[in-house]
């Protein structure tokens, strides 16, 4: 960092990752003559329209980011994707930049920069992280409000939770300080789903299609079993009955996901759970089938109730009741 600089002007510098906008550069004493003379001898790059890289050479991803939040403005915060990417609730990096504005704001268009105005912005900003960005909450239900569909939105929700980057009341909470929300019903189900341990999308769709409407018994969700030194989760498990559920959202497993699989469903058969597996098909286009199965071991091992249809097409329209 150049010692030349003011001791404001260097901080100011390594918060922001090398990036300065022009508007702080002139506040923290920097002449225009000498913006200018740093740009045309290449000590300084631009990035964005008034906004500069104190240095040489490529600007890491962090810079760039930086150089989108001061060209938008200094009320301006990572969001959306972008926001995502940084809480690791996303391993993809997204191609443009999103950021949030309040909504009385009206930037110009930014190159590689998506801008979304919001009623919300100060609120939803976190409090203490840099670059500026939403709170969790707030980027996974910005993202589930984006989504194309309903399965795609509550998997943002089990997703957020399931990595425990925040938790169902939390987004909740933040679901109710919001005024115009899609498939706000869903989604208030969805996460009571996730509050009982649903931890991904096909754990919720199986909670929603087999058990709930086929009158099962609620199964714990992501119990935790010691064996040993190891430790594991079932997805769904009826202890009283010693049954317990698998929901696999991968076609395919890879041999060594399939040996490792075998060898936990063994070790629960030794201990009297007896587990049944199902794809993502098996769920969401066989959900009565699936049903009917889990039924019938559970009623074998003990369970005293009456499936119900859930329509009368529904293989339990002719259940034989106990």
């Amino acid at each position: 960092m150049p010692r030349e600089l003011p001791e404001d002007c260097r901080e100011l510098l390594l918060l922001q990752h090398g990036v300065l906008s022009r508007a702080q550069a002139l506040e923290l004493g920097l002449g225009p003559r000498t913006v200018s003379s740093r740009l045309r001898l290449g000590h300084w790059q631009r990035l964005q329209h008034g906004v500069y890289a104190a240095f040489t050479g490529q600007p890491d991803r962090e810079a760039t980011l930086w150089a989108a939040l001061s060209r938008a403005g200094p009320d301006a915060v990572l969001s959306h994707w972008t926001a995502a990417e940084l809480a690791t609730l996303t391993t993809r990096r997204s191609a443009l930049i999103h950021v949030t504005v309040p909504v009385q704001r009206h930037p110009r268009a930014i190159p590689g920069v998506v801008i979304h105005r919001s009623q919300r912005a100060d609120a939803a900003r976190h409090p203490a992280l840099t670059p500026p960005r939403t709170r969790i909450e707030e980027t996974t239900l910005d993202l589930a409000g984006a989504s194309k569909d309903l399965d795609d939105a509550l998997a943002w929700l089990a997703r957020a939770c399931g990595a425990r980057l925040t938790t169902a009341d939390r987004l909740r909470t933040a679901l109710n300080g919001r005024t115009r929300v899609r498939w706000r019903a869903a989604l208030m189900a969805g996460l009571d789903d996730i509050r009982e341990g649903a931890h991904s999308l096909l754990e919720l769709r199986y909670v929603s299609q087999v058990e709930r409407p086929h009158g099962l018994p609620r199964a714990q969700r992501q119990v935790r079993i010691v064996r040993g030194e190891r430790t594991e989760y079932k997805d769904a498990l009826y202890a009283e009955f010693g049954v317990g559920v698998e929901t696999d959202g991968i076609v395919a497993h890879p041999l060594e996901a399939r040996w490792r699989d075998r060898h936990r469903d063994n070790a629960s058969l030794v201990e009297g759970i007896i587990t049944l597996r199902y794809s993502w098909a098996d769920v969401t286009q066989r959900p009565c089938q699936t049903a009917a199965e889990v039924a019938s071991l559970l009623q074998q091992r003990g369970w005293r109730g009456t499936p119900r249809p859930c329509s009368p097409s529904c293989p339990f329209a002719g259940w034989p009741r106990h």
